[in-house]
């Protein structure tokens, strides 16, 4: 387990598991959020945004943490493990909603970017499960058998069977 991708919907705990992982397998952690937005949210350029896809993919071991199904083929086709966090989305929104209460500065946001939950973002997680989870699952479902497919239930059900397939139970 060198270069894993952790995905799922917003809130369901991506960032929380992929530092575990971090310090569990000694890989570094790249939180795509931090790396798309720029202060006050602004987007990257795609180009600039696919090269640095193709950069990341490219190191020798890393965990990334994020979707953006726009650059999601270059990270597959580069991993050798995934973990999608299959969270039901009223926890998920939940999350999102005391985290936006919570902390203002995440680690996992780039500099300038304070933690927002509004409408659009809740209507995204409200849909996740009905428009971007099946372009996920259509993604997995191609995966190559040679790369480890985990689907958790949570952050911590997904470190437990890291855990388990790191010790060969």
């Amino acid at each position: 387990m060198k270069k894993v991708m952790v995905v799922g919907s917003g809130g369901s705990g991506k960032s929380t598991l992929s530092v575990w992982l971090a310090d569990e397998l000694h890989l570094p952690v790249y939180h795509l959020d931090r790396l798309y937005w720029k202060p006050n949210w602004v987007k990257t350029e795609k180009q600039a945004w696919v090269a640095l896809q193709h950069s990341l993919c490219e190191e020798t071991a890393w965990i990334i943490d994020g979707n953006y199904q726009s650059t999601l083929d270059i990270r597959l086709a580069a991993c050798d493990t995934v973990i999608f966090l299959d969270v039901n989305r009223l926890s998920c929104i939940y999350r999102a909603l005391k985290r936006s209460l919570i902390s203002r500065n995440r680690h996992d946001l780039a500099e300038g970017c304070n933690e927002r939950v509004d409408f659009g973002f809740l209507k995204f997680l409200w849909y996740y499960p009905r428009k971007s989870k099946p372009l996920l699952m259509e993604k997995l479902a191609d995966l190559d058998h040679e790369k480890t497919l985990i689907i958790a239930t949570s952050a911590a059900d997904a470190l437990q069977r890291v855990r388990q397939q790191q010790h060969g139970s």
